[in-house]
């Protein structure tokens, strides 16, 4: 969504004192963060320090108390989400097409897809480069590519806000810059502000122009270039990580260079 005069320099979302407790054990601790209007804003921190639950309290899956806020109102956005893992039967035999519209075609689908539903899956597959998949069953497809059907479903929404928890996850690294690129060139297309959780410092240093240090409580935040050092790092981490190539970010750079990246996993 582009800014108007009313929303330019509103943050697309912001966390206002967000605190999240289970069982009585505190998940989140007065978080305080924006995420930028039109950015790709990223959440990095170790396993466990609450990542995936402050999207959830964003997505209105998960209690808080404190106060989200979408361009500057409690009014919730339209959010695309693409989750870190979907769960589903490999052997239900459902087409990639039926996935995609059954969540928006009235009729049953075993009397027949409609045109328009049709031709709206098809072109949301378009739009993540994945035409081809349209016939195949859902249980047959890869990890990478059921990464861009769940793309295509998020796009579906036409989201304003889209939230990816681990994008990286279970693709090679190969596949990983590629779904990075093709995310990068529809956010310039559609407009969308991004939020990702990732792991993975990679792809941190060259795609996120926002970053958010989270360790059940928010450590650093801002442009990768400024919370992306060793000193943060080693905080958020612990001394036993790598560090990011700081030849590499210290400028904005987004080219070459290895990165660090914790393992990928479950995150409160």
């Amino acid at each position: 969504m582009k800014p108007d005069s009313a929303t330019a320099g509103t943050p697309a979302v912001s966390f206002r004192d967000v605190t999240v407790v289970r069982g009585g054990i505190s998940i989140l601790s007065e978080i305080s963060a924006n995420v930028p209007l039109g950015g790709n804003t990223a959440i990095i921190g170790p396993n466990g320090a609450g990542k995936t639950t402050l999207l959830l309290a964003l997505l209105g899956q998960a209690g808080f108390t404190g106060e989200i806020l979408f361009n500057g109102n409690p009014v919730r956005s339209r959010i695309g989400y693409v989750p870190q893992r979907f769960a589903f039967d490999r052997g239900m035999p459902v087409s990639v097409m039926e996935f995609l519209v059954m969540g928006i075609q009235r009729k049953p689908l075993w009397l027949g897809i409609g045109k328009r539903h049709q031709e709206k899956a098809l072109e949301l597959l378009s739009a993540v480069q994945a035409e081809g998949l349209s016939g195949l069953q859902l249980g047959s497809l890869s990890g990478g590519e059921m990464q861009r059907v769940l793309l295509a479903l998020a796009l579906e929404q036409e989201p304003e806000l889209l939230v990816l928890d681990e994008p990286s996850a279970g693709v090679d690294i190969k596949g990983g810059k590629v779904f990075c690129e093709l995310l990068e060139d529809l956010s310039r297309r559609w407009g969308f502000t991004q939020l990702m959780v990732s792991h993975d410092l990679a792809t941190v240093t060259h795609h996120a122009t926002h970053v958010i240090c989270l360790n059940r409580k928010v450590v650093a935040e801002g442009p990768p270039s400024a919370v992306l050092s060793a000193d943060v790092l080693k905080s958020l981490f612990g001394i036993h990580m790598g560090v990011v190539d700081s030849s590499h970010i210290a400028g904005g750079e987004k080219g070459g260079g290895n990165t660090c990246s914790g393992e990928g996993g479950e995150d409160a």
